[in-house]
């Protein structure tokens, strides 16, 4: 039998691999020290950069040489200066910067998650007490701070797919659950000025989501629900509902029954835009990184995992949408996939008894 991945697995493979959380602590700690941003107007030493940053500058001048070692800086003499392409990634305010996403992707809540893993897998799911299924979990407030850097493209994606049908509609009704940073809903009602967004969040988190809001010009039209995705009144009906970065979070018959009940809240006729991994059926090594995700997702969760698009047909047929289609931003792993609800039959009116709400107190659409 051939090997898929075409080479053979060495022993300095295998240390490199038991050795990769020191790269990932050196980017992380490179990123909130601010080294990148202090080198970007050019070579320093090790003493001035730590005078300037704050640290004790024996620290700087190790970790320094550290980012070195591992390809993230270069030193010219006793300067230190920022490897090609650094700039471009690393410095805040460029066009493909990507610093802050080491506090989501490497931020202590990921670590503990899988500090524990094989902890995780003897058990098969959750072991740490906080976790992605905690009622207003921190992490998510971190998410919404820091992830805008993979959603802004995601978000353009999900709006051009949705264009021709958006396209001159005189109202648009967004409801857009476990809306994190809120870019999804905003990026489409920045193109589409009768969009009213709807975002369904943990009160803590929509927080974060009300600033961007504010930032990208459309706080006016963003309305807060605040609460659990699967007990929270959702109102309607909408023309529009997005389910984005959350159904890993569940097995296939959780993922239906969101989906069902976000399915009651649309007008018949209406469109359901999903964001998430996706698995194929090619083997893992052709395409990790959902592979790596379902991981934090059996550290993470109670019986999550990444589907397979086998799976989301299921998942979305089940929920009562039709007319799927499968769209992938450029150069992101994550997929963007439209479905239309059922255009028969009314949708069933969403009831607040045992959910600590009453029904006046949902924001209604126009």
């Amino acid at each position: 039998m051939n090997d898929i991945h075409g080479q053979e697995l060495t022993r300095d493979d295998v240390l490199t691999m038991m050795q990769a959380y020191k790269t990932t602590s050196l980017l992380r700690t490179g990123v909130q020290l601010g080294v990148f941003e202090g080198l970007a107007a050019g070579p320093e030493g090790a003493e001035a950069l730590a005078a300037r940053l704050g640290t004790d500058p024996r620290g700087m001048r190790i970790l320094l040489n550290a980012l070195v070692a591992v390809r993230l800086l270069d030193l010219d003499g006793n300067a230190f200066r920022l490897v090609s392409g650094a700039a471009q990634c690393l410095v805040p305010g460029r066009p493909g910067y990507l610093g802050d996403m080491v506090h989501v992707m490497a931020g202590d809540w990921e670590w503990e998650a899988l500090r524990r893993l094989s902890e995780a897998v003897r058990h098969g799911g959750v072991v740490v007490p906080e976790n992605a299924e905690t009622p207003g979990y921190r992490y998510w407030e971190d998410f919404a701070e820091y992830a805008t850097a993979v959603a802004a493209p995601t978000a353009v994606t999900m709006a051009d797919a949705l264009d021709p049908w958006a396209r001159g509609r005189s109202r648009l009704d967004v409801l857009d659950v476990a809306c994190g940073h809120g870019y999804y809903g905003f990026t489409f009602a920045q193109r589409h000025p009768a969009a009213e967004v709807y975002s369904l969040d943990w009160p803590n988190v929509l927080e974060v989501t009300a600033r961007h809001a504010e930032r990208m010009g459309v706080r006016a039209r963003m309305h807060a629900l605040p609460g659990d995705m699967f007990e929270v009144p959702l109102g309607g009906p909408y023309d529009l509902a997005m389910v984005t970065n959350v159904l890993h979070h569940f097995s296939e018959e959780k993922a239906t029954e969101l989906l069902r009940r976000t399915a009651k809240a649309l007008r018949p006729g209406g469109r359901l835009a999903i964001v998430g991994f996706v698995t194929g059926g090619e083997s893992p090594a052709q395409d990790p990184l959902p592979h790596l995700f379902s991981v934090l997702m059996l550290a993470w969760t109670s019986n999550g995992e990444v589907h397979s698009a086998e799976a989301y047909q299921r998942i979305l047929t089940a929920g009562g949408f039709t007319a799927i289609q499968t769209h992938a931003p450029k150069g992101l792993p994550l997929r963007v996939l439209l479905a239309e609800r059922s255009a028969t039959g009314e949708p069933e009116e969403e009831s607040a008894a045992g959910t600590g709400r009453a029904a006046a107190e949902v924001p209604a659409p126009r």
